[in-house]
């Protein structure tokens, strides 16, 4: 690598990973990415290696030996992570009763085992190098319960807490931890959605470079879009049960978005650095 920072980049191979890693390549940052599919990671590294050093390193997030992978492979090449970005994730739609266990477990070794194992390798480091910044992409399903997609949401809403707590613990060091709370977004993730309003989508990259700036200055949670902002806003002043029963209504109206009935339970993830990109 050069003498620039370098950013490790989970789920990069498409969605916000992929505008992920190319903010952080238009700043300056090496990268080093990763993913399940090494393909998709080959064409992002062919686009980006003309501006800055790319490192690939496919792995599957979702499993124990994959992050051993991506660890070892981190070692093997001495690399130092400046900044790591905790972004590859899954989510699934549909009833809790009627959902795969595996699956729902899956979703969980990704969304916060990969998260926590990632940061756990990556922070000492940072520490002791006196700089260092983690961007965890979590969703605006952090702040309330989803019925319809209840994992899914108990999954993001640790890593707001998670990131909350952590930025707690390093107030007094030179690294930050950061939330990226972004809504509905135009990925893979949320391709049965399309028939949606536009309005109610944000672009990828404009996550990205909304998530790329809070991780810059330092911000604890950064939720994208002025709609969102408000939602989340009004929702920190309502009841539970208020909040429990709205939550209801959205999660079964997403199910019924999605084709999703009882009795099946649909992916409705991207794919990345398991089987999802974020």
């Amino acid at each position: 690598m050069s003498d620039n920072p370098i950013a490790l980049i989970t789920g990069a191979s498409s969605g916000i990973g992929r505008e992920l890693a190319r903010v952080f390549a238009e700043h300056g940052h090496d990268l080093v990415i990763t993913a399940r599919r090494k393909e998709r990671l080959a064409e992002v590294a062919a686009e980006l290696g003309e501006r800055v050093r790319v490192e690939t390193i496919p792995a599957n997030l979702a499993t124990r030996n994959g992050i051993a992978t991506l660890k070892k492979g981190l070692r093997e090449r001495e690399l130092e992570v400046d900044v790591l970005v905790n972004n590859a994730g899954a989510g699934a739609s549909g009833q809790f009763v009627a959902a795969d266990a595996a699956k729902s477990l899956a979703l969980i070794d990704l969304n916060v085992r990969a998260l926590t194992d990632l940061t756990h390798f990556a922070l000492p480091g940072m520490l002791e190098r006196g700089r260092g910044r983690i961007l965890n992409v979590a969703s605006v399903a952090a702040f309330q319960a989803l019925p319809g997609m209840s994992v899914y949401a108990a999954s993001k809403a640790f890593v707001l807490s998670f990131t909350e707590a952590l930025s707690e613990e390093l107030a007094n060091t030179p690294v930050t931890v950061t939330a990226l709370c972004p809504g509905l977004t135009r990925t893979e993730m949320v391709d049965d959605l399309q028939a949606a309003p536009d309005f109610m989508f944000a672009s990828a990259a404009e996550v990205a470079e909304e998530g790329y700036r809070a991780c810059r200055a330092g911000e604890v949670i950064r939720v994208p879009g002025v709609g969102n902002q408000a939602l989340v806003t009004w929702l920190q002043y309502q009841p539970r049960w208020l909040k429990r029963f709205l939550s209801g209504i959205a999660g079964r109206a997403a199910i019924a978005a999605t084709g999703t009935e009882r009795g099946q339970e649909k992916d409705i993830t991207a794919t990345a650095a398991s089987a999802s990109s974020r």
